[in-house]
């Protein structure tokens, strides 16, 4: 298209939009935080509601806590990111460790019996717990192949709703929301768990 014809029909345009109003302003004056209560407690419910085990462990406890979870699932190989503090990686267990310079193969990863991560923050209304490939957490496809998930709260990283929990977080990192086991429904409402990440959810929570 020769460029005067360009200038002409971008001209019409511009002439039809001049009537239009300019840019939309978006309201944020949402209520970003809500007394929702003991915050721990509708955490767990929530969680629990969502078919994942739960509960709440004293940080001294953790280390025996992570280790009965992974006996009791009779779990051998177990995948981590490789910053998760070495206090954590308890038991005769084997720890594949995973860090960015040495990844894991998808293979070894899908082989594994089950990953140990941290979060980034935990939502107690939704149940939801987050991931920001920051520290104890790894790269996202750690809690996307493993069938099995045990993941570490700190009490202090729960909050009460979806948009307190937007400010702790960095808009420009990898984020992942999980809300309980991978599960999925056909048109039937047959419910189908593990299709596109960990058919088991666990989630200690310390503190």
């Amino acid at each position: 298209m020769a460029s005067g014809a360009r200038a002409e029909i971008l001209g019409r345009i511009r002439a039809a939009l001049s009537d239009r109003p300019g840019p939309v302003t978006v309201p944020r004056e949402y209520d970003r935080t809500r007394d929702l209560g003991d915050v721990l407690t509708l955490f767990e419910k929530q969680v629990a509601d969502y078919r994942a085990v739960v509960r709440r462990v004293p940080e001294a406890a953790l280390p025996d806590e992570i280790g009965s979870s992974l006996a009791a699932r009779g779990v051998r190989v177990m995948v981590t990111p490789a910053d998760v503090p070495a206090w954590w990686r308890v038991g005769e267990f084997v720890w594949s460790l995973d860090a960015p310079m040495w990844p894991l193969p998808n293979a070894a990863l899908d082989r594994a019996d089950g990953v140990l991560t941290g979060c980034a923050v935990a939502i107690a209304q939704t149940g939801t717990i987050v991931l920001d490939a920051g520290f104890a957490q790894g790269r996202r496809v750690l809690t996307l192949l493993p069938d099995y998930h045990l993941c570490v709260v700190r009490a202090d990283q729960v909050v009460a709703t979806v948009p307190e929990a937007l400010t702790r977080l960095d808009s420009t990192r990898p984020l992942t929301f999980i809300s309980g086991p991978s599960a999925t429904s056909d048109i039937e409402l047959d419910r189908v768990e593990g299709v596109h990440g960990p058919r088991t959810l666990e989630v200690l929570i310390v503190g």
